[in-house]
């Protein structure tokens, strides 16, 4: 079946967002696929990180439209897009060093007690969440981490990016971002990582991976949108074109192929 046939779980027409006189986004075009892993890679500079910003809600573009599974929708905040099934994990992972496992995976979302305890009283239940953590990091196979109730900065690089990712795949009913998820981490613990974004797709939740690191790119990817000066330029299969061709469109050292930033 072709791809053209689909209609994209997440997309954006024409974004545009400028900063003064500075143009991050110059009529940016996005699509992801239902059950895909799209790989979206630029320079640095090229604007990728205000396209992800304005679709998780960071940031709202000054023109354009972003559609999910067809309907037109505004995000004007990180939470509406979270309330929209769209879970974003940053680099920078937005975990608490000092709260266990359980209470970040809950943040901002925490479960109160049935009962008066937890409507007068706003008691959380302890129990339920921790039970809900625990299962979710099984589920993604991060059997490593015994203590649900261990701070998260006992944890390593790789643990705590699991954490996240079990966080945003626990919550994020629609669509799962991942900004640099690789970037800090060894060899092993990067495995790790990308078994789990596999695993994520396996249980059909579409992805979107920004990543600088093309062996990861093309070992994951569907797809792969190509950002340069503000705009996609290319979106290609990374069966048909090699790494080094995907830098050199990325750099403006080759042509885009013809067609090739248009929805495939």
């Amino acid at each position: 079946m072709s791809t053209s046939t689909v209609t994209p779980i997440l997309a954006a027409k024409g974004l545009v967002k400028r900063f003064g006189r500075v143009v991050a986004l110059d009529h940016a075009d996005f699509e992801l696929n239902p059950g895909e892993i799209l790989a979206v890679i630029g320079d640095n500079g090229a604007g990728k990180s205000t396209l992800i910003k304005t679709l998780s809600g960071a940031m709202t573009p000054d023109a354009g439209e972003i559609t999910l599974e067809g309907q037109s929708v505004h995000f004007h905040s990180p939470m509406a897009a979270r309330a929209a099934g769209i879970e974003t994990v940053y680099q920078t992972l937005a975990l608490s060093p000092a709260l266990s496992i359980a209470d970040n995976m809950f943040m901002g979302r925490e479960r109160r007690r049935a009962g008066l305890l937890g409507k007068y009283f706003r008691a959380l239940d302890k129990k339920a969440m921790e039970d809900f953590a625990r299962q979710k990091l099984s589920d993604l196979g991060l059997l490593t981490i015994q203590n649900i109730k261990q701070p998260v900065e006992t944890l390593s690089g790789g643990q705590r990016q699991g954490v996240a990712v079990a966080r945003a795949a626990a919550f994020g009913s629609r669509v799962v971002i991942l900004d640099e998820p690789t970037a800090a981490l060894g060899v092993k613990e990067s495995r790790k990582v990308l078994d789990l974004i596999l695993e994520l797709r396996g249980r059909g939740l579409p992805i979107v991976l920004i990543s600088h690191n093309m062996p990861h790119v093309f070992e994951v990817a569907d797809r792969i949108h190509i950002h340069r000066l503000g705009r996609r330029v290319a979106l290609v299969n990374p069966k048909d074109y090699s790494m080094s061709d995907a830098v050199a469109i990325m750099t403006g050292a080759m042509a885009p192929p013809e067609g090739a930033g248009e929805a495939a």
